[in-house]
């Protein structure tokens, strides 16, 4: 990422802000509505993924001991008067939900591993757009305030095994994971547990990257990084608004983001 023009590094930066805001907005979307626009400028996805990548786990590392920081100082406070007698209070914002976690990587760590070492040849447009398309017709039913409510766990673990692998071969697997998550993760958990999950599935991814000897681009790291940063502070106060919005509206969100980061991967793997 050499030889470019000031505007070129101008709209670099701005890309990562918007990174940034989407990453700490909604926990997630940050790589797939960024990259189609780093790619306009720069076509070559190998160099802003492992910038991407070291960003994910600096402010995934950050939200977790700040969760973990909150948890530890929050007291234990009684029951309301009303509350039904052995009905779970609801979990404060920010707590890492640590037992489905766990659950969810014992299913996805085995095709997350095939994907990062290449052990399936699958055509990538071709499984990309197949995932795509099922993750846009599940985030219409958050759109419309009809959710996908799975009773079977076959099909949850399919979501997360499809999820696992296509995040082993590229950063796009997070639409579908979010999509099973989403169900089964209070949402003033959903963001902070989805980014425990992707410190670790992309800690693995970047460990491929210094096996196979690609650039991470360190000395960029210097000036994008306060760009991310100024996007997720602003990514901050905007996911403290959505959450108190409500079940309806964040879900709403939450789901005309799915379309929308779908969509774009869509166009990314036919049109550009």
């Amino acid at each position: 990422m050499t030889d470019l023009l000031w505007w070129q590094y101008a709209l670099i930066g701005l890309t990562f802000v918007w990174s940034g805001f989407v990453r700490s907005g909604l926990g997630f979307g940050g790589a797939v509505l960024a990259l189609p626009f780093m790619l306009l400028i720069v076509n070559e996805p190998l160099v802003f993924l492992p910038i991407i990548s070291i960003h994910l786990l600096i402010f995934s590392s950050w939200i977790t001991w700040r969760s973990r920081q909150r948890q530890q100082a929050a007291p234990q406070a009684a029951p309301p008067p009303g509350r039904q007698p052995g009905r779970q209070p609801e979990p404060p914002q920010g707590q890492i939900d640590w037992p489905y976690l766990l659950h969810s990587l014992k299913i996805m760590i085995i095709p997350k591993l095939i994907g990062v070492l290449g052990l399936l040849t699958l055509p990538a447009t071709v499984m990309s757009s197949i995932i795509f398309v099922i993750v846009i017709v599940y985030a219409i039913g958050y759109v419309i305030d009809r959710p996908f409510r799975s009773k079977s766990p076959l099909v949850d673990n399919l979501f997360l095994v499809l999820g696992g692998y296509v995040s082993g071969t590229s950063l796009i697997g997070a639409p579908l994971i979010v999509a099973v998550y989403a169900n089964h993760v209070d949402k003033r958990q959903l963001r902070d547990t989805l980014f425990v999950l992707w410190f670790i599935l992309v800690a693995i991814k970047m460990t491929s990257f210094l096996i196979a000897g690609i650039d991470l681009q360190l000395i960029h790291q210097l000036w994008l990084l306060p760009c991310a940063w100024v996007g997720h502070m602003i990514g901050e106060q905007f996911h403290r608004y959505v959450v108190a919005a409500g079940n309806t509206r964040f879900f709403r969100v939450l789901g005309s983001t799915l379309i929308l980061v779908s969509v774009v991967g869509i166009a990314r793997q036919w049109l550009l």
